[in-house]
């Protein structure tokens, strides 16, 4: 038994770089950009699904993309400094899309004729109802109350969240056509998804495999390991000229509308709508409007928003070679989200934020946890956002490029949730029976709330309350949000005193507080001596 055990670890040994730790300069501006380029996927996906529903045009579209990727750069930049300090990109989130297509719907704004005002209006009940919903997130974090409820988490509880935090993502890869019909409208999903144009993403998950697992020892400069470092910049260099040599010698001609919406390279009009040089502003589409209930079921989103962020934050710790965030630091980076939220509302972004999962795979797939790459990949987000055309060059990347590379991020996100499972006794039937029940229905019941939309044109909960209904349905429609009601209840209820061990908990407790492990202080301090100032509690 000795020859085949493998005791528990706190920190994964086969990463180069930890959160503290910094590669060479040239790579790690490489690493930075490689980061950039990833996170543009959702950053397209977003604006590129919801605009033209509001009643935008490609300029409309271009222009929200542009802002959401300033202000993402600007959040991910306060995260790094002042939040959790972790390495970690703070994107647009898929949560809020619910509450925004309940605000899309209502008759006010669907009574006005002329699309592009329709669209301003919408965008301006967007803004309001985001604005008013951070608050939410704001006093939850910094009051500390998501701290204290933290302490209801265990390595059992928090190991499915994790897991469903990168397994709900799997209609990103291959192929699910989601048609989601709200009130009158019926949109064919462009999400991004493998199988619509098989052509371009099995060769690029392929690839990516191939390069970032079989030739990561191989070294053609000395140096530097660039099959191990940037093999999603190689991977989406050779599909990108791919995609483009396709669309030139005519293979999507006579295809259908969507197929080559999806799988061409000149289809997105993002080159031609971006202007050369544009900065984003507060309030730039005008005033905000206030509505209770936009307000009411945009929170519901934020609720889930900050239960994935708070999953995804486990995993970046993990793959930063970091302990495990502190309660105080937890809840600091929750209320610096909330910020990041109400910027979302004050620019317009039509959206809010989350950590992007992407990105938190994307430190395991390069063994790279470094703080100062996620910090010059800010950077760069700001930049290539200002200069409207060379960002929109880089977005015109095909969406199933992408979604091959979330096969591979996504999926080792989930693996990291499950190795804190190494952490408790999975002999217990207890163990087991909670690890099973909250991973099946993480998964299950967001799946039953989608087809159902699919189906039936709403979600399972249809009052006469727009609101209501929209607030149930997207917190039942997050598998990470499901996973974490269904495990955090089971196991702070079932034999918690006698199964303290067996949860997890021993390992766990000294990570609760700042001063628990004094490894927390070299990770999470505040930079330019804030924390005498604001000191842990």
């Amino acid at each position: 038994m000795a020859e085949i055990s493998h005791p528990p670890m706190e920190q994964l040994q086969d990463l180069e770089y930890c959160i503290d730790s910094n590669p060479p300069w040239p790579e790690t501006i490489i690493l930075a950009f490689q980061n950039y380029i990833l996170m543009l996927g959702t950053t397209v996906m977003i604006p590129s699904l919801l605009v033209p529903m509001m009643g935008g045009n490609n300029d409309d579209k271009a222009r929200v993309i542009q802002t959401l990727l300033f202000v993402a750069g600007l959040n991910t930049l306060l995260q790094a400094l002042f939040g959790t300090r972790l390495p970690a990109v703070v994107g647009g989130s898929r949560a809020f899309i619910i509450p925004i297509l309940s605000i899309i719907s209502d008759s006010s704004l669907q009574q006005i004729s002329d699309p592009h005002e329709r669209f301003i209006w919408t965008m301006r009940a967007v803004q309001g109802a985001t604005i008013i919903a951070s608050g939410l997130q704001i006093i939850l974090g910094f009051s500390q109350a998501w701290g204290i409820f933290s302490r209801f988490f265990s390595p059992l509880g928090m190991a499915p969240v994790i897991a469903l935090v990168g397994l709900g993502l799997f209609e990103q890869g291959f192929p699910v056509l989601l048609l989601i019909t709200f009130g009158t409208l019926v949109l064919g999903s462009i999400l991004a998804q493998v199988g619509k144009c098989v052509e371009i993403g099995l060769p690029t998950l392929l690839i990516t495999i191939g390069v970032s697992q079989y030739l990561k020892h191989v070294r053609p400069f000395k140096d530097v390991p660039i099959f191990e470092r940037f093999p999603l910049l190689i991977c989406i260099t050779i599909m990108w000229l791919y995609s483009h040599i396709l669309t030139a010698g005519g293979a999507y001609r006579h295809t259908p509308v969507k197929t080559q919406i999806h799988c061409r390279t000149d289809r997105a009009h993002l080159i031609s709508s971006a202007p050369w040089f544009k900065f984003p502003y507060p309030l730039q589409w005008g005033a905000p409007t206030f509505d209770a209930g936009h307000a009411f079921a945009m929170m519901a989103a934020v609720l889930v928003s900050m239960i994935e962020s708070t999953g995804a934050y486990k995993a970046a710790s993990r793959l930063a070679i970091a302990t495990p965030p502190p309660a105080y630091v937890l809840s600091r980076g929750i209320g610096w989200q909330g910020i990041g939220i109400l910027l979302d509302g004050l620019f317009g972004t039509g959206t809010g934020s989350t950590v992007s999962v992407e990105n938190i795979g994307l430190l395991g797939l390069t063994r790279v946890g470094s703080r100062r790459v996620v910090q010059i990949s800010a950077g760069f987000m700001i930049f290539f956002s200002i200069l409207g055309k060379f960002g929109a060059l880089f977005a015109s990347i095909p969406f199933p490029i992408f979604a091959a590379l979330y096969c591979v991020l996504f999926g080792l996100v989930a693996s990291v949730g499950l190795s804190f499972l190494q952490f408790t006794n999975m002999n217990s039937m207890r163990n087991l029976f909670i690890t099973g029940l909250s991973l099946f229905l993480g998964l299950s019941i967001p799946q039953y709330f989608n087809e159902f939309w699919l189906s039936s044109g709403h979600g399972p909960v249809h009052t006469n309350a727009g609101w209501f209904n929209a607030y149930l349905n997207t917190i039942f429609s997050s598998p990470a949000t499901v996973g974490l009601i269904v495990a955090v209840l089971l196991d702070n209820t079932l034999e918690v005193e006698k199964s303290k061990k067996d949860r997890g908990m021993p390992w766990w407790v000294k990570f609760r507080t700042f001063r628990g492990d004094n490894r927390n202080e070299e990770f999470y301090t505040l930079p330019f001596n804030l924390n005498r100032f604001f000191p842990p509690t």
